[in-house]
C-alpha cells in the first residue's frame, strides 16, 4: 500500500504546524505557489474554491522560490501579500523548496513513485496541482497552467460549482 500524505507535518506560514493527518476523510489540493509569477492570479480562484467547498476539500499552498526567483519574500512578506491581495484563508506552509537537492521531504513524497506509490512527476512551474483522495493517496497531477476552477480540477476533486 502506498504511503499517505497524512504522514506529514510541516511548518505553517502563520499558524504553527500543518498536520496532514487532520485532513483524513477530505480530498487535498496541494499547490506550490509564488507571489511574482504570471500565474499568481490563480490565488483568487484557489481562495474562491476553498470558500465554496469549505469542509469538503482542503487546499494547502506551498510557497516556493524554485522558478525564476518568483517568490523572493520571507514568510511574513508572503503571508502579508496573500492576505492583502487575495484574502487567502486556506492553510499555507512556510516557504519550502519543491525541486532540486534541497527539495522538502513533502515534495520528495509527492514527486517520487517510490514514496507515493502512484507516479513519478516533476514540478514543472509554480501552481502545479497535486490532488490526494480522502485516504491521502495521490490521485492526480495537474499542470500549472490549468486554473483551479477548471473542469479538470473540479472533476478530479469530485465537485461541481456554480461560480
Amino acid at each position: 500500500m502506498a504511503n499517505s500524505i497524512h504522514q506529514f507535518e510541516i511548518e505553517g506560514l502563520k499558524d504553527g504546524q500543518i498536520n496532514f493527518a487532520d485532513y483524513k476523510g477530505k480530498k487535498i489540493l496541494l499547490v506550490n505557489v509564488a507571489s511574482e509569477c504570471g500565474l499568481t492570479p490563480q490565488y483568487r480562484q484557489l481562495q474562491d474554491l476553498y470558500k465554496a467547498t469549505k469542509g469538503q476539500i482542503e487546499i494547502v499552498g506551498c510557497p516556493a522560490n524554485n522558478f525564476g526567483a518568483q517568490e523572493p519574500g520571507n514568510d511574513e512578506q508572503i503571508a502579508s501579500f496573500c492576505s492583502l491581495n487575495y484574502g487567502i484563508t486556506f492553510p499555507m506552509t512556510s516557504k519550502i523548496s519543491v525541486k532540486g537537492e534541497d527539495m522538502h521531504p513533502l515534495y520528495q513524497f509527492v514527486t517520487q513513485k517510490s514514496q507515493n506509490g502512484v507516479e513519478d512527476s516533476e514540478v514543472k512551474w509554480n501552481f502545479q496541482k497535486y490532488i490526494f483522495n480522502e485516504e491521502g493517496l495521490l490521485q492526480e497531477v495537474i499542470a500549472p497552467t490549468v486554473e483551479p476552477l477548471d473542469d479538470t480540477v473540479l472533476a478530479a476533486l469530485g465537485i461541481t460549482l456554480d461560480v
